[in-house]
C-alpha cells in the first residue's frame, strides 16, 4: 500500500485557480476570463463616459451597460456568484456619471471579482486599498471631465488589490496544505508524535 504521506511531502505545492476546476458548458476557461475581463472594463468605461455631452452618450450608455454585464456573465465562476456580481457592478457604473467624488463605490465591483474569482474570506480586507485608493484619486481628479484618467488610475489600485488577494489564496493554501501533511505525519508515527509532546 503506498505511503500517502510521503507521496503528499514528496509532491510540490502547485496552485491552481478554483475556477479553473469548474466544468464549462462552453467556451474554454482562458478564452472566457481574458473576454469577460475585457467586456467589463470596456463597457464600464462607456458607461462612465456616457454622460459627456455627444451625439453618442445614450449609445455609450446602453452598449457599455450590455457589454459590462456581458462581462460578468462569460467569466468562468459559479453562476450564482456571477449575478451577484454583475447586479451592483452595473448599478456602480451608472452611478459613477455623479463624477470622481464617488469613486468610492468601486469597492462594490471589486468585491464581486473577489466572489467570482472564489477568493476565501481572508482576502476580503484587500479591499481597503480600494478604498485608500479612491480616497487619495478623488481630488486629482475633481470635474467629471477627468473621470477617464481618474478610472485609469483606480484601475491600477484594484490591478493591485486583486493581485494581493490572489497572494493570500496561494499563502491560505499553502498553510492547509502544511497543516494536513503534519496530521498526516502524526497519524503515520503516533509514537513520535506524542513523544515529542511535552
Amino acid at each position: 500500500m503506498p505511503d500517502v504521506s510521503m507521496s503528499e511531502t514528496a509532491a510540490p505545492f502547485r496552485w491552481r485557480e478554483p475556477t479553473t476546476a469548474l466544468p464549462l458548458r462552453w467556451g474554454g476557461y482562458r478564452t472566457r476570463l481574458l473576454g469577460g475581463m475585457l467586456l467589463i472594463v470596456g463597457g464600464g468605461l462607456a458607461v462612465a463616459g456616457g454622460g459627456v455631452t455627444s451625439p453618442f452618450a445614450n449609445a455609450l450608455l446602453y452598449a457599455g451597460s450590455v457589454a459590462h454585464i456581458t462581462g460578468w456573465s462569460v467569466l468562468p465562476a459559479a453562476g450564482w456568484r456571477r449575478v451577484w456580481a454583475l447586479i451592483p457592478s452595473t448599478l456602480v457604473m451608472w452611478a459613477l456619471l455623479a463624477g470622481p467624488g464617488w469613486l468610492w463605490i468601486l469597492v462594490f465591483p471589486y468585491i464581486g471579482w473577489l466572489l467570482v474569482r472564489h477568493r476565501p474570506f481572508a482576502a476580503y480586507p484587500t479591499l481597503i486599498f480600494v478604498i485608500a485608493g479612491a480616497v487619495l484619486v478623488a481630488p486629482l481628479f475633481p470635474s467629471y471631465g477627468m473621470m477617464l484618467p481618474a478610472l485609469g488610475t483606480m484601475g491600477a489600485f484594484m490591478v493591485l488589490s486583486a493581485l494581493a488577494a490572489r497572494a493570500v489564496h496561494i499563502a491560505q493554501a499553502r498553510a492547509r496544505r502544511i497543516r494536513r501533511l503534519r496530521r498526516l505525519r502524526r497519524r503515520r508515527n503516533p509514537r513520535n508524535s506524542s513523544a515529542s509532546t511535552p
